[in-house]
């Protein structure tokens, strides 16, 4: 027996709206549910099987290539941002749970300035990067 509109709770009634309102923001998402939840897992890639794609795709490799690297800038900006900041801590408060803290923050700002600063070195912002992933692996899929 499904509950009326009257026998239901005021946030019974009010959570259903919210996830319909949710649902059609986000109605995107359902593009990528075959690449965020596939049927078989994804095998096994290294770098020779991304280069192997990049020279594959025309249109989709030269995007996964800037995407990469610009992946190298976040990586290099979490390892200068963790250990100048940890130094920091370090060095004015002797604190080892601070200067742990302060890594993990340092890392976390550190790749957000690297990637923001990727994303105008390369001109990110002209290029669909996630589209080349999802053919990325659509392609990795089908290569299995």
């Amino acid at each position: 027996m499904s509950e009326t509109q009257d026998q239901k709770s005021f946030f019974k009634r009010h959570w259903e709206g919210y996830k319909e309102f949710w649902a059609e923001r986000f109605s995107f998402l359902e593009n990528y549910s075959k690449v965020l939840y596939p049927e078989k897992p994804l095998p096994h890639w290294d770098s020779s099987v991304v280069e192997e794609f990049i020279a594959s795709d025309p249109v989709h490799g030269p995007t996964l290539k800037t995407a990469r690297e610009a992946a190298q800038f976040g990586a290099a900006g979490a390892v200068v941002g963790a250990v100048t900041t940890a130094g920091y801590c370090w060095k004015y408060s002797r604190s080892a749970h601070g200067a742990a803290l302060a890594f993990g923050f340092g890392a976390v700002t550190g790749s957000c300035f690297g990637l923001e600063i990727a994303n105008h070195w390369f001109q990110l912002y002209r290029l669909d990067t996630m589209a080349a992933q999802v053919k990325f692996y659509e392609w990795l899929q089908n290569r299995a």
